[in-house]
């Protein structure tokens, strides 16, 4: 059965096919959408190429399509249900790795780190600070998949007290073994020193936080944004920010790479980096296995983990 990768020309092509190879030897690897046709059966692909019609059309015979990410919105769901087409997606690859950005950027303000910094550069020696214990914080988790769950595993060891939101709430069992409490939405928003976004973008999440939103958090609450930047009006998110009401670690933007002239990036209580929660080297080899094990899984007929459609 013949499988057809489209990946980014910046990760590590040669890594990958050596990976891949032993497995898979006869999948072809694309860099590039400068082609008319390919008959392939199964194809993989990453959220840096925009799964759309067109692309599709190119696939005439595709039966299987695999996305190496958590995220799937740049897939064009309504051609791929009404093609027939079995997709899966990857959301347990890169949740250690956002867990652990996610409570970096929450430390970065409750630490004080660019003041600290700041001082040190420029010759003080501060006696007094305004850190802050991440223990003891109620921090709010919006969102319980698998990333939402890996951060509160490791929150829970780190004294925090975690409530969630979530359209579907988890079984009692679950919540126990987490040590997390489910709250509605606004009483999450209200209630926490820490709220972290992790929500796919889907019709429901898009722009869920605004300004109503932003002004039932608490007077300096972080907010924290790895998902998707469309779960946040960016407008009232700069205007949180600007009025001294939040500080935000944001990984995601509307466009990417952004608008770097935007009033958003001359705010000093905000901290930024390019959606890249989720990539490290760890995170990047776990995409693979975990890739090349479901497109296995579904040449030899067992039914692909992860699906989506």
């Amino acid at each position: 059965m013949k499988v057809t990768a489209i990946l980014p020309p910046f990760l590590p092509i040669e890594e990958i096919r050596k990976t891949a190879s032993s497995i898979l030897p006869d999948m072809v690897i694309r860099t590039d959408l400068e082609f008319t046709s390919d008959d392939s059966e199964v194809l993989v692909a990453t959220t840096f190429t925009r799964i759309d019609e067109g692309i599709l059309k190119k696939f005439p015979f595709l039966k299987f399509l695999q996305i190496a990410s958590t995220g799937y919105d740049n897939v064009d769901l309504e051609t791929v249900r009404n093609r027939g087409i079995i997709m899966c997606n990857s959301p347990s690859s890169n949740k250690e790795s956002v867990a652990e950005h996610v409570i970096g950027m929450a430390l970065f303000f409750l630490k004080d780190f660019r003041f600290l910094d700041s001082e040190i550069r420029n010759g003080n020696w501060p006696i007094l600070t305004a850190s802050r214990d991440l223990k003891g914080k109620t921090f709010g988790i919006v969102g319980m998949g698998a990333i939402g769950r890996r951060l509160a595993e490791r929150l829970l060891v780190m004294g925090t007290g975690i409530i969630y939101y979530d359209s579907l709430r988890l079984p009692e069992s679950v919540e126990e073994e987490l040590g997390v409490t489910y709250v509605p939405l606004d009483e999450l928003l209200s209630a926490s020193d820490i709220i972290s976004l992790h929500v796919p973008l889907t019709p429901e999440t898009k722009h869920m936080i605004g300004k109503r939103q932003f002004d039932s958090m608490k007077t300096g609450c972080i907010f924290i944004n790895t998902s998707r930047a469309e779960v946040v009006k960016t407008p009232d998110l700069i205007t949180a920010l600007k009025n001294g009401k939040i500080r935000a670690g944001i990984d995601v933007f509307d466009r990417e790479p952004p608008d770097f002239s935007s009033e958003l990036f001359k705010m000093d209580n905000a901290l930024f980096s390019p959606h890249i929660a989720g990539v490290t080297v760890e995170s990047q080899g776990r995409f693979i296995e975990e890739t090349v094990a479901n497109v296995i899984r579904y040449i030899q007929g067992v039914e692909p983990m992860n699906r989506v459609v």
